[in-house]
Parts: structure tokens; C-alpha cells; sequence
């Protein structure tokens, strides 16, 4: 079993706590976005081109070595002694508060392509995809043929993918789906943002897991959460949403994949 966490930072002083994370949920595979961390005590940092996203293992980064990569994304071929090898994709894509809304999908669609690429080059899609892509769910980056193709079921996702003007257009499975509203009465989201406009959803679901077919008998739904406590220091103010005077203004992620 190989457990992940994710976590944008919001460019905090936050290694004490990320490590605490770490501990509490015995995680192999730190990755953090607006990170200024250097050091991970008992990790070793897996380098990369990549600024926007970085890797922290327990193991030695040889083994977690970049396939393809960008300014805002990195995915890597995980390989493991003993055990199959994975795709993993670690992205922190640009926020609508710098960019369209369509130049925002573009991206999402050119990552897309590039994970595409990448399990070409190691011949397996055995891929799971983690990051904060500044998008939800049910965006149009997310959902489209052409672009993640990321679906809201299992059932869906075992599919085999679908063709749109003759080209094939392989599933994610999207489990975040399940992470809105009141599933929760500790959170409702990753990320809350009010804002002062006629449309404004409060929560949203910007940290995303995805997983492709091939990873679905290895994830559990239910070894993914929102962690909302560290340590005995609550993540999340008296109304709920994550407390940036505490730590981030999104929550951490944390999920198991048995391979």
C-alpha cells in the first residue's frame, strides 16, 4: 500500500506541520504546491524542472524519476522493487485570478495530452494524477473528451473511454466528486472562496485525485480524505473553513493506492 498527500501551502512556513501529516498517516510520497520547502525530515526530495509542484519520498528519488514536465506539472514513472510501476502526475495548474477561463482549460487539456504521451513512453496507464488544477470537477477542462475526461463513477470510468471525431479519449475517475456539499459536517470542499458576485459557489473542489481504469481495483474510495486536524490543532475556523492564520487556505489530501 502506497499512501500519497498533497497539500498547497499558500506559500506558509508549514514543514512542521506537513510533517506531522506524514507521521500521523504514515505517507510515502509528499507532494505540495506554493511550497517554499526545502527539507522534509525523514523524506528525501525527489528533484525536478518543475517549479510549481514539489516531490518529497521515503525512498530514494531514483526511483521517482520525471517522464515529462512543464513550469506547472511533473509526471513521473514510480517504480518500486517488487511491485508494479506507476504514472504519477503532480500539477498546479494557473487560477482564473490570472488567467481565462478558456486559457485555463487549454492547459488542463495540454496536460491531458502530455499524460497521454507519457504512458505511451513507459507502455502502461496505471496513472493517477494529483494536484490542485484550479478547476472543479465539473469544469469544462475536467470533463471534456479532448481534455482530462475525468467522470464521477466507477462504472463509467471502466468504460473504454470514448471517441469524439474518430479519437479516443481514455477515462479518470474522479472520486472528488463525492467530496461537495454536506457529505461532511467538517468540510464541504478543499478550498472556500467567497465572493462578491451574482454566482459564487463557496466551496470548491480545486485538489483533485484522479486515477485511470487500470488503478480502480487498487483505490479504495474510502482511503481519501480531507485531513482537517493535525496533530490536535484544527485545520478549519469556528465556521468551518480552512483557517489561514493556522496553516493553508486549502485543505491537505491524503489517499492509498494498494500497489
Amino acid at each position: 500500500m502506497l499512501t500519497f498527500l498533497f497539500w498547497n501551502l499558500s506559500r506558509k512556513p508549514l514543514t512542521g506541520l506537513v510533517r506531522h501529516v506524514a507521521v500521523e498517516h504514515g505517507v510515502d510520497v509528499v507532494i505540495m504546491a506554493e511550497s517554499n520547502v526545502a527539507e522534509l525530515p525523514d523524506f528525501e526530495f525527489a528533484p525536478a524542472q518543475c517549479e510549481a509542484v514539489r516531490v518529497f519520498t521515503r525512498f530514494s528519488p531514483d526511483l521517482i524519476k520525471p517522464v515529462k514536465e512543464s513550469r506547472r506539472w511533473s509526471i513521473r514513472h514510480l517504480r518500486l522493487p517488487g511491485r508494479e510501476s506507476l504514472l504519477v502526475a503532480a500539477a498546479h495548474l494557473p487560477s482564473k485570478l490570472y488567467i481565462s477561463a478558456e486559457s485555463q482549460r487549454t492547459d488542463q487539456s495540454v496536460l491531458a495530452r502530455a499524460i497521454r504521451g507519457a504512458e505511451d513512453v513507459v507502455g502502461h496507464s496505471r496513472t493517477v494524477l494529483i494536484g490542485d488544477l484550479n478547476a472543479n470537477p465539473f469544469e469544462p477542462g475536467v470533463v471534456g473528451a479532448g481534455d482530462l475526461n475525468a467522470v464521477m463513477t466507477r462504472s463509467l470510468a471502466q468504460r473504454p473511454g470514448r471517441t469524439v471525431n474518430g479519437e479516443k479519449c481514455p477515462h479518470f475517475y474522479n472520486p472528488m466528486w463525492g467530496h461537495f456539499g454536506d457529505r461532511s459536517d467538517r468540510y464541504s470542499g478543499t478550498y472556500y472562496y467567497d465572493r462578491g458576485e451574482h454566482v459564487t459557489y463557496y466551496w470548491n473542489v480545486f485538489d483533485q485525485v484522479m486515477l485511470r481504469s487500470a488503478l480502480l481495483d487498487r483505490f479504495d474510495s474510502g482511503d481519501l480524505q480531507m485531513v482537517t486536524e493535525v496533530g490536535g490543532l484544527d485545520l478549519l475556523t469556528d465556521e468551518g473553513v480552512p483557517d489561514q492564520n493556522v496553516a493553508s487556505d486549502h485543505l491537505p489530501l491524503v489517499f492509498r493506492i494498494d500497489i
